[in-house]
């Protein structure tokens, strides 16, 4: 304000008006920062490859990061492999050798080791290359998701508490298979919990390959061959209505606890968890998690640093959501998205 004043006094002595001094002392003033932000974003391409688009969390993620990128002049793509590994390795490749390859790339891997090669190859192509939800051996830029060690363990502990110390203590598995992170660490962290709780027991993992009538097949053996099973985990909850009607067939409702985890989408788990399908859900906060993935490709396009360079985790925080605990922004809505995205384009 002093300095402000001495130039309308110093603009009042010289005959300038007081709305040029203002101007003048406000030019003084201006934030360097939009005009360096827009100059290091602006007409920078990201890409989006997920396992398939067909599903609602890549469909939220596109949804948050198409509203973000093309905001700060940028443009978002994304690519449709459809679950199979060699469509989203070719269309990795494409991306690469492109005339517009993209300066990020987001990559949902299948598995540990599948697109290694190809994600090395996008960065010494000086493309950032940030991995989303699962974990690969690969040091990308950035990795954004769960830490599925921790998930798995608040699985299990909703499980041992769900079944209490006067049950069977008998709790199931359905696994997703034996090559996605995802699924090996969510193993992983279950085994630790059920190593303090030596009482219970896991009387049977099974695969279902992510697939629901898989998980409908394998928990109704489970089932047949201990009827008495107080909680099954299913990996994923894409798969998890399969075990949920293997429980109904047996007709177990309200004796066997259901554990899963997922995208925290409204119909697919807050509605579930509400009419009991579920017990619990451990649920991706989307918003968040989209938020962490923007501010993550803003800061890379900004930070000058070659690609391959940094190596950052950016762990989404999680907890097992119960009936109990639900309120009316548990779960985020998919229609309401795309109606919005409708009105948007």
């Amino acid at each position: 304000m002093k300095i402000l004043k001495t130039l309308m006094t110093a603009a009042a002595a010289l005959g300038i008006s007081a709305f040029a001094a203002h101007s003048f002392a406000e030019g003084i003033a201006e934030d360097p920062g939009p005009a360096a932000y827009a100059k290091a974003l602006e007409g920078k391409r990201v890409m989006l490859v997920p396992l398939t688009m067909g599903f609602d969390l890549a469909q939220g993620w596109a949804y948050y990061l198409k509203r973000e990128v093309e905001a700060w002049g940028g443009v978002f793509e994304t690519r449709d492999p459809n679950w199979n590994v060699d469509a989203g390795a070719q269309a990795i490749t494409d991306a690469i050798a492109s005339d517009t390859r993209p300066d990020v790339l987001i990559i949902h891997s299948p598995d540990l080791n599948s697109y290694s090669k190809l994600m090395k190859k996008a960065q010494k192509a000086g493309t950032y290359v940030m991995l989303v939800d699962n974990p690969a051996n690969f040091p990308a830029d950035a990795f954004v998701g769960s830490d599925w060690d921790r998930l798995g363990q608040l699985e299990a502990e909703a499980a041992v508490k769900a079944c209490g110390p006067d049950s069977s203590k008998k709790i199931g598995l359905v696994q997703g298979d034996q090559a996605n992170a995802s699924s090996l660490y969510q193993y992983a962290g279950i085994m630790k919990v059920m190593e303090k709780n030596p009482d219970f027991q896991i009387v049977a993992k099974p695969d279902s390959n992510w697939d629901a009538t898989t998980s409908r097949n394998v928990t109704t053996t489970m089932l047949q061959q201990n009827p008495d099973i107080c909680a099954i985990i299913d990996f994923w909850d894409g798969d998890a209505t399969g075990a949920s009607a293997a429980i109904r067939d047996a007709k177990l409702d309200g004796k066997v606890f259901l554990v899963t985890t997922g995208g925290g989408e409204k119909t697919a788990d807050c509605d579930k968890l509400e009419d009991g399908t579920y017990g619990a859900v451990v649920m991706t906060d989307l918003a968040r998690q989209s938020a962490d993935m923007n501010a993550i490709i803003k800061f890379l396009l900004q930070s000058g640093q070659p690609a391959g360079t940094s190596h950052t985790y950016i762990y989404t925080l999680e907890k097992a959501t119960t009936k109990a605990d639900l309120k009316p922004d548990s779960c985020w809505d998919l229609k309401a998205l795309q109606a919005e995205a409708g009105v948007q384009k």
